[in-house]
C-alpha cells in the first residue's frame, strides 16, 4: 500500500499546532540583577569586590569593553558631597586586574573661587574657569594623586575635544554635545554617592551623568541646560538626565552607600552612614533598588517615570533580582528633600553668569 501523503491542508494545520504550543509558555526573560554588599570594618575595597562578583565577576559583566571610564559624583570639592576615592581605587583595580584601560571623567558643578563665592554659585562657560575648576577639585578630592598612583588618565569633560549626536526620540535635546571621550570609550560605569537632591529627589547611577554635560556648552552648573529642559517638565533636570542616559554607553553602576546624605542634598544635607555598596550593569534597575533602600517609593521619582516613558526598564522593584544583602535589612528612611521645580531654584543660586 503506497502511504498517504499529507496535503497542505494536513501541513498547516500542523504547523498550527505546534506554533500554538511553542507560543503557549512564554519566552523566560531575563530579569535585571542588582547587588547589595555590606562595608564591614571600613574594608570598602571588599565591598566593591563583592559587589562585582554578585554580578558575576568583572570579565563577565564586561564582555568585549575593553576601555572603560569611570564617572565618580564631584559635584564640588567638598569630600562630604563626594563619591569617595577607595570606591574608584577598587573599581580601577579591578578593571586593570581584567586587563581594562581605564580612565576618570568629571565635569563638576562648582569651586570657589572659579564660580562660587561663598553661598553664591554662579553659571559661566568661561574655558578658563571651567579648567580652573575642574584640576582643583580633581586635586582636592585625592583624585589626581589617586590617578597618578594607578596610572590612569583624568579627563575634564567640560571642555577639550567635544562632539555632537543625534537623539532620536529625546525629551528635550536632538543632539547633544559629549566630550569625545565619552563616544570612545566601550563603557560608561557610573558611580555616585547615595544622596538626596532638591531638585530630582535622589541623585544616584542616572543623575550622576549631569556631569557629562560640558560646561563649555550647557554652563558650569548646568544652568542653560535646566532652562530647556524646564520648558518640558518642572524639575528642569529628570528628562535631561534621561536623555543622557540613552545619548552613552552606561552598562555599569557602582553606588558608594558608605556615607550618605539625606534631607537637602546634594551638598547641603545631612550625613548618615549607611555601609553598602549597591551595583548592576542596569542603571534603571540599580537606580530603583538604592532608592528603595533610602525609603523612596521608585514611584515618587520623576526620573524613573520618565525613564520608563523613554522605553527603559523595568517597571517594578519585583522585577528585579536582587543579590547579597537584603534590602529589609539596610533599608532607612532618609529625610525627605524640599524639593522645589527648577524656576524656583534658578532665583536662589546661578541666576549670574561670570
Amino acid at each position: 500500500m503506497r502511504p498517504i501523503e499529507p496535503t497542505r491542508r494536513d501541513l498547516l494545520i500542523a504547523a498550527g499546532a505546534l506554533a500554538s504550543r511553542a507560543f503557549a509558555v512564554p519566552l523566560e526573560i531575563a530579569r535585571p540583577v542588582v547587588s547589595i554588599a555590606r562595608i564591614r570594618n571600613d574594608d570598602t575595597a571588599s565591598a566593591v569586590e563583592r559587589a562585582i562578583d554578585l554580578l558575576g565577576g568583572i570579565r563577565s559583566i564586561t564582555p568585549g569593553k575593553d576601555r572603560i571610564l569611570l564617572k565618580p559624583n564631584l559635584v564640588s570639592p567638598d569630600p562630604r558631597a563626594t563619591t569617595k576615592p577607595a570606591v574608584i581605587r577598587a573599581l580601577a583595580r579591578l578593571m586593570k586586574a581584567a586587563g581594562k584601560e581605564v580612565s576618570i571623567g568629571e565635569g563638576s558643578a562648582a569651586a570657589d573661587p572659579f564660580n562660587a563665592r561663598g553661598a553664591e554659585v554662579f553659571r559661566t562657560s568661561r574655558k578658563d574657569l571651567l579648567n580652573g575648576l575642574q584640576q582643583d577639585v580633581f586635586d582636592r578630592l585625592g583624585y589626581t594623586e589617586l590617578a597618578r598612583s594607578l596610572r590612569l588618565p583624568l579627563v575634564n569633560l567640560h571642555t577639550g575635544d567635544l562632539a555632537e549626536v543625534k537623539l532620536p526620540g529625546a525629551l528635550v535635546f536632538d543632539t547633544l554635545t559629549l566630550h569625545r571621550a565619552l563616544l570612545e570609550t566601550d563603557l560608561l560605569c557610573s558611580v555616585p554617592m547615595m544622596k538626596t537632591h532638591t531638585l530630582a529627589w535622589v541623585t544616584l547611577g542616572m543623575k550622576n551623568l549631569i556631569g557629562v554635560y560640558p560646561g563649555a556648552v550647557y554652563q558650569a552648573v548646568r544652568g542653560r541646560m535646566h532652562d530647556l529642559t524646564a520648558k518640558v517638565e518642572p524639575s528642569g533636570t529628570a528628562a535631561a538626565i534621561v536623555d543622557m542616559v540613552r545619548a552613552n554607553k552606561l552598562g555599569l553602576v557602582v553606588i558608594d552607600g558608605s556615607t550618605a546624605m539625606e534631607g537637602d542634598g546634594p551638598w547641603g544635607g545631612t550625613l548618615l552612614p549607611m555601609g553598602v555598596i549597591v551595583a548592576g550593569t542596569n542603571p534603571l534597575a540599580t537606580d530603583m533598588v538604592a532608592a528603595d533602600l533610602m525609603g523612596f517609593n521608585p514611584s515618587e521619582v520623576p526620573t524613573f517615570t520618565l525613564a520608563r516613558k523613554a522605553g527603559l526598564r523595568p517597571e517594578r522593584l519585583d522585577e528585579i533580582e536582587i543579590r547579597g544583602e537584603s534590602p529589609d535589612s539596610v533599608r532607612r528612611r532618609f529625610v525627605r528633600p524640599q524639593v522645589v521645580p527648577w524656576e524656583v531654584a534658578r532665583t536662589v543660586w546661578a541666576t549670574r553668569e561670570v
